[in-house]
């Protein structure tokens, strides 16, 4: 093949990497067509002197970069899907609100921000509900900067906060500080996060600083909220966050009790937005907000769109090795293990380490400090698989998750959808595969009704089981439930060792007294003769 011919193949191959790149945003896409996709992947005529075998490469090349032309242009149609036509330079956003998302790269809303936004920038009550992974968060922080920057404050007492953030977990309230960095560049407002687990004294002395928005988890915000460390009695502006979570995990008297506490309903912008609306998080909304807008975006199946669900059947000892198989049958994909028990967490951490998968493990046993720094190396890509308890269902946003594995169902329909909503994010594709086994096996009729569709189960699952693994034991617990880390086998092959000598204490002797007055004597004997009739009364000494 001739010289100027491997020129136009390595010339054709470098546009058709940037073109399937599946994350790419579809701000991206203008420039795409700039680059024009049906001329720079068109091979090139060969030339004269190329032999017979090098045409048939040549014909191969055609065939290969239509297919990647068909791969773009479903990519890009994909990607397309979660935003719509309404931008953000064309609502009535402050100037200072409107440049931090310009810098963050946003030009067009998701249909949720597109619904939500107009209303709530006209200082209307809001309750939200939409897919996981369409943007909510950003949606009330717009809103939130927009409202306080609308209102001028000369001179606010410290301890004053003018608007609160909560979300039901850590790693949502984290979650949110971050994404609202690069909104607040250029407001001047300061952002405040209280959270449990750490820094006590650090969040502490940074709200006694003084801040605008705090965000954080109800908890830790009752804590420094009863010790007076700042008010909320003139509060401007209330989101709250994932608010069926808040019910889920007892948090609604702390809901309640904060309500309570601050401004009037009619005196603040009150947001509310979750995955799912129910009746009692309605109830909520109506009680404690001022005639919310409820705006809910529409979609033919409740779960993401761009998520291929799938579902095996599987025994329970057949589990672990599917579970392998399927990693690597998926290497190099970002992915999640969700489980319901801590027990199974720990087997299956020691299990993945015993065979060689690099992973890291998310419970709510797992101190705070040790539970950020693993997100932040599955986020970076250190560790490329995360094995999670529902703390990591949601809210959380990490780039680039391609495959969400159930290995247990969830006991809650609403968490299932959820669990996959942490993959196929911001018009990204993602898969989902259940394993519906003997022990939840039960739940995935609960989780089909409420998503509207049936699990697609694939029959056959034994291609996929891993050869030769080394499965480990779940760990010894004992009689508390705490983590023995003695195995029951070394307990059986461990040598007794000799009891230490006792020595009693000496009990001094006791010398009856007889009574010498006989009449006393006559009259203890009827009080015993009596008690004895009597049978259960118990004997006093």
């Amino acid at each position: 093949m001739s010289d100027k011919h491997t020129d136009n193949k390595e010339a054709n191959s470098k546009p058709a990497k940037i073109i399937i790149d599946d994350n790419m945003s579809t701000e991206k896409s203008p420039a795409l067509d700039k680059i024009g996709i049906d001329d720079k992947v068109e091979s090139q005529p060969a030339s004269d002197d190329e032999s017979e075998g090098g045409h048939e490469e040549n014909v191969e090349l055609k065939t290969f970069t239509n297919e990647i032309k068909s791969t773009a242009q479903q990519t890009l149609a994909d990607n397309a899907k979660h935003l719509s036509t309404q931008t953000f330079a064309g609502l009535d956003i402050c100037e200072p609100v409107l440049n931090g998302i310009k810098e963050t790269g946003f030009e067009y809303c998701t249909p949720i921000q597109a619904l939500a936004l107009p209303i709530a920038l006209q200082g209307i009550d809001v309750a939200g509900q939409a897919q996981t992974g369409t943007g909510k968060t950003a949606a009330f922080l717009i809103a939130t900067f927009h409202h306080l920057l609308k209102t001028e404050i000369k001179e606010k007492p410290t301890p004053q906060l003018r608007a609160l953030i909560l979300a039901p977990t850590r790693e949502l309230a984290i979650q949110i500080h971050e994404d609202a960095k690069p909104l607040n560049i250029h407001t001047g407002l300061k952002l405040g996060l209280a959270y449990g687990g750490t820094d006590y004294q650090k969040q502490r002395e940074q709200l006694e600083a003084g801040v605008d928005v705090l965000i954080g988890t109800p908890g830790r915000i009752i804590d420094y909220f009863k010790q007076g460390v700042f008010n909320i009695k003139k509060l401007e502006v209330m989101v709250l966050d994932e608010a069926d979570r808040m019910f889920d995990l007892g948090f609604i008297n702390d809901i309640r009790y904060l309500f309570r506490a601050m401004s009037l309903a009619e005196a603040r912008l009150s947001l509310m937005f979750s995955a799912t609306l129910s009746l009692r998080v309605k109830e909520l909304a109506y009680e404690h907000m001022a005639s919310p807008e409820s705006v809910v975006v529409e979609t033919e199946k409740i779960t993401a769109e761009l998520v291929t669900e799938k579902a095996y059947l599987p025994s329970n000892p057949d589990k672990l090795p599917l579970l392998m198989g399927l990693l690597q049958a998926h290497a190099g994909l970002r992915c999640l293990v969700f489980i319901n028990t801590k027990r199974m967490a720990e087997q299956i951490q020691a299990t993945l380490n015993a065979n060689g998968f690099e992973n890291g493990m998310l419970s709510g046993d797992v101190p705070q400090r040790k539970r950020e720094a693993l997100l932040k190396k599955f986020k970076s890509g250190e560790i490329n698989t995360l094995i999670a308890t529902d703390v990591a269902a949601r809210g959380l946003h990490i780039q680039d998750v391609g495959l969400v594995i159930n290995f247990d169902l969830p006991q809650d329909a609403e968490d299932y959808v959820h669990r996959i909503g942490r993959t196929a994010r911001a018009g990204a594709t993602g898969i989902a595969i259940s394993l519906i086994c003997e022990t939840f096996g039960m739940h995935a009729a609960d989780i089909e009704k409420y998503t509207g569709h049936k699990l697609p189960v694939e029959r056959n699952y034994e291609d996929f089981l891993a050869k030769d693994m080394v499965i480990i034991e779940p760990p010894q617990r004992n009689r508390r439930g705490s983590r023995d880390s003695k195995t029951s086998s070394l307990r059986s092959t461990s040598v007794a060792k000799p009891a230490k000598s006792i020595t009693k204490p000496v009990m001094p002797k006791v010398e009856l007294v007889k009574l010498k007055d006989p009449n006393t004597a006559e009259r203890s004997k009827l009080i015993r003769s009596r008690i004895s009739r009597i049978g259960d009364i118990p004997s006093v000494g």
